[in-house]
Order: structure tokens, then C-alpha cells, then sequence
């Protein structure tokens, strides 16, 4: 059907040429996009004790809230979301995803069971699932490969900004509503404090969403053409032998992912609890004295994986994503377990830090793994299913394990800090085991795109066999 790829010969609006200053611009709009989508996200990790109180909820309920309930239809709605990516404007595609989770936030607030309330967050990932692919595809077209990998590990620092956001200024909400009586607000009625901060977060996603307008669409990069040159326009079928072309790397990707987001979220659906539980903190304290260090050092490892990276691409190295994976996954298993194993809030904190910077390590060059695979016209739907699998995996089993652990493992929620060593060592190993297994295919897969003759030599690294 094809003769090669190259740029699209149209597009509705001039891009920019990559690494301009409009196209980092468009990873800021992107970035605070992202940063809001994390504090709608892990606002729920603050209200622990207030949700369980009201609504009657055991740890394990609380952890499918946090996880399952969110991952659902944010995996399910992703790749129709991604394969509208391929097909239509990405820009309104973002704008309509941070309205609709906004709203959905808000309708938190109206909760008066374990089902409604997941429901609601149910629809916050509807809203969120259009995010993520439209940014990866949009990025992708912005700025060539051996750039990707930082400029996504920007976009990715949204996470460690959201939930720093989350912890500092939703914790100190939470501190501040929670001697208040019940507030009555126009339309709202009377609601119990806690319900508050979810309308106050949704109010702030609806104020930035119009932000969005100011993104243009971008030109199509590296697309497949057709005999006579046109853009390919592919069929459902066809975008399908593509991803059965490289299954086993997006597999072996999104193997890797599961297991580093799932030792994320365990961490941030689980940590103001734990302080809460083990030190007696209240959600103000644990958000002063994490939120810096989430934000502080969870961006520097981004940038620092997403620039090594780089590096590694431009000497040649094509496996360099799962390179820069393997050793946050040691550095995390090395670090966060004992965080929730010492017996002093300040030595928890201090291991935190280098903790989530190898957390953050391999994120961006993780997310842009999978676009240096594919031409432009599957990137979005392959986007979209890195992220159903990771999400209907770390997602989901990241926030249940360690309240699986104490509920039945240990049967005491003061144990939820060996809960959390317990659930985050297990996934570091794990992640190691599926990044190593992905060298091969994903080496051959992205010579099969590049035209890297297959018997060239790369470089040699202590991590690769």
C-alpha cells in the first residue's frame, strides 16, 4: 500500500519548526494540561479518613477508588480517544478532555456511596483518557526523535507537579475545611467540608481548560504514504498490522510501565495515609513536607532520564528508552521500600528523595518509546493502548496492593508502611525483568522503522547482555 514515510503535504495550521520557542510553548500548555489532570487525580489520596468515615469503606474499597474506579474507562475510552488522535484536531481533543474531567472532579462532591462516588471518578478518566495520546502525537510531530525524549519528560513532569500541587495546596485545604461545619452553596446545598475541595479542584480545571486555544495543530511528521505519494489513510485493519508488526516490544513497553506506575501510585494513594497512621500527621504536614520534594525531585529525574535519553539516541543506541528504564527501576527498588521500613518520619522523607527521582527517571523516555516505533497515522492508537494497559495494570493494582496487604496480609492498617515496601519492591523487580526482556524486539523494531541496517553494531552498556 505504501511507499515510505515522510511529512504530510498539509495541515490546518503552521507548526513551527521543532525546538522552536512556539513548540516548547506548547509543551508548557501541555504541561499544565497534565499537572491539572494529576491534582484531580490525586486529591482523593488526602481525604482517606473523611471518604472512609462518611461512606463506610475499608482500605481495599478505597484502594479500587483510587485505582480501578479511575483506570476503568480512562484504559477502555483510550483508543477510540486515540483513534480519533490519527484522525481529528488533537488541540480540541485536549480542551474537551480537561472540561469534562473538570466537571466530573466537581460531581465528586455529590458522592453518597462507594458506588456513586465510583462513578464519578469513573468519568474523571473518561476526561483524562483524551489527554495523554493527543500530547504524545502532538509532541511527536513538534520535535524529532533524538529530542523526544526530554521534551516528553517535560510533559511527563506534570505528574510530579500535580501531585507536589496535590499534596501542598490540597492538603492544606483539607487542614482548612476540616474544622469547618457543613458549607451551603448555591445550587450545591449543604455539603460536608471534604466535598468542597473536589468542587474548588474542578472550578480551577474549568479556569485553565480555555488555554488549550492557544495550541496549533501541528503538521504531520512521518507518515505513511500511499504508491502515488498521498498520505496513507489507514483502515481500522491496517492500523492493526502495524501494531501486529511490533507487538511484542509495545507489549514488552507496557509490561515495564505497569510496574513503574504501579509503585507510583501505590506511593501517592497510599502516603498521606501512612503518615497519617504511623506519625499522627494531618494531610497539611505530610503535604509541606513531601510536596517540595515531589515536585523538586521528581523533575529532576525527568529531565535527567529524558536528557540521558537523548544522549543515548544521538550516539546510536536505539535501545536507550529501556536502558534509561532499568536503572530507575533499580534506583526505586533500591530506595523506596526502606523509605516505609525506617522508623522516623524525617528518615521516610529523606529516602523519598532519591526515591521518586528514580521513579520519574524513565517516565518520559518510556511514553516516547513507543512513538519512535510507529508512523504518525497509528501513533495516537498506540498511545492510547501503551496507556490502557499500563493503567488497566499499574493503575489498578499500584493503589489495591498495599491495601490488599494490610487487610488481609497483615490485618492492621497500622502496617500499611510494609504494605507499601512490600508492594514497591515486588514491582521493581519485576519492571528490571520486562525492560531487559524488551532489548531484542525493541531493537529490531526500531531499525524495521529507521532503516537501521540490522547487523550495525551499537554500543556496548554495563545493563545489556
Amino acid at each position: 500500500m505504501e511507499t515510505g514515510i515522510g511529512d504530510s503535504s498539509h495541515t490546518t495550521q503552521p507548526s513551527g519548526h521543532a525546538g522552536s520557542a512556539y513548540a516548547k510553548y506548547v509543551v508548557f500548555v501541555l504541561v499544565i494540561c497534565y499537572t491539572l489532570a494529576f491534582v484531580d487525580r490525586q486529591i482523593l489520596s488526602l481525604l482517606v479518613g473523611p471518604i472512609k468515615r462518611d461512606l463506610s469503606l475499608s482500605d481495599s474499597s478505597f484502594g479500587l477508588l483510587s485505582g480501578l474506579a479511575f483506570a476503568v474507562l480512562y484504559t477502555l475510552m483510550g483508543l477510540p480517544i486515540g483513534r480519533l488522535v490519527d484522525t481529528r484536531n488533537r488541540r480540541n481533543i485536549v480542551i474537551c478532555g480537561v472540561t469534562a474531567w473538570s466537571i466530573m472532579t466537581g460531581l465528586c462532591s455529590a458522592a453518597r456511596s462507594f458506588a456513586s462516588l465510583f462513578a464519578a471518578r469513573i468519568g474523571v478518566g473518561i476526561g483524562e483518557a483524551a489527554l495523554s495520546p493527543s500530547a504524545f502525537s502532538i509532541i511527536s510531530d513538534y520535535f524529532p526523535k533524538e529530542q523526544l525524549g526530554l521534551a516528553l519528560s517535560i510533559y511527563s513532569m506534570g505528574i510530579f507537579i500535580g501531585t507536589g500541587i496535590a499534596l501542598l495546596v490540597g492538603g492544606a485545604i483539607v487542614d482548612a475545611v476540616s474544622h469547618l461545619p457543613p458549607v451551603t452553596l448555591p445550587v450545591l446545598g449543604t455539603m460536608a467540608a471534604w466535598r468542597l475541595t473536589f468542587v474548588i479542584v474542578g472550578v480551577t480545571g474549568l479556569f485553565f481548560a480555555p488555554l488549550g486555544l492557544t495550541i496549533r495543530e501541528p503538521l504531520r511528521r512521518g507518515v505513511l504514504r500511499n504508491a502515488d505519494g498521498e498520505q496513507a489513510r489507514l483502515t481500522v485493519g491496517e492500523m492493526l498490522i502495524q501494531l501486529r508488526m511490533r507487538w511484542t516490544s509495545v507489549l514488552g513497553i507496557s509490561a515495564t510501565m505497569i510496574f513503574s506506575n504501579a509503585s507510583f501510585f501505590a506511593l501517592t494513594a497510599w502516603v498521606p495515609a501512612f503518615f497519617a497512621r504511623t506519625h499522627g500527621w494531618t494531610p497539611g504536614q505530610t503535604g509541606r513536607a513531601l510536596g517540595f520534594v515531589v515536585i523538586g525531585f521528581g523533575c529532576a529525574g525527568m529531565y535527567a532520564g529524558g536528557s540521558l535519553c537523548n544522549r543515548w539516541l544521538r550516539q546510536g543506541i536505539e535501545i536507550a528508552p529501556l536502558r534509561v528504564a532499568t536503572l530507575g527501576a533499580i534506583g526505586v527498588g533500591v530506595f523506596m521500600p526502606s523509605a516505609f521500613l525506617v522508623p522516623s518520619a524525617t528518615g521516610t522523607i529523606a529516602l523519598c528523595a532519591p526515591a521518586l527521582f528514580f521513579s520519574a527517571f524513565p517516565i518520559g523516555s518510556l511514553f516516547g518509546s513507543a512513538q519512535l516505533l510507529f508512523p504518525n497515522q497509528v501513533r495516537g492508537v498506540v498511545g492510547a493502548l501503551v496507556l490502557f494497559i499500563l493503567n488497566l495494570g499499574g493503575q489498578s493494582l499500584g493503589p489495591l496492593g498495599p491495601g490488599v496487604f494490610d487487610d488481609y496480609v497483615f490485618h492492621d492498617e497500622k502496617m500499611i508502611g510494609p504494605a507499601l515496601a512490600l508492594t514497591i519492591g515486588i514491582c521493581s523487580v519485576l519492571m528490571i525483568l520486562s525492560a531487559r526482556a524488551t532489548y531484542a524486539p525493541y531493537r529490531k523494531h526500531y531499525r524495521m522503522l529507521h532503516g537501521t541496517p540490522e547487523g550495525s553494531a551499537t554500543p556496548s552498556s554495563p545493563f545489556e547482555s
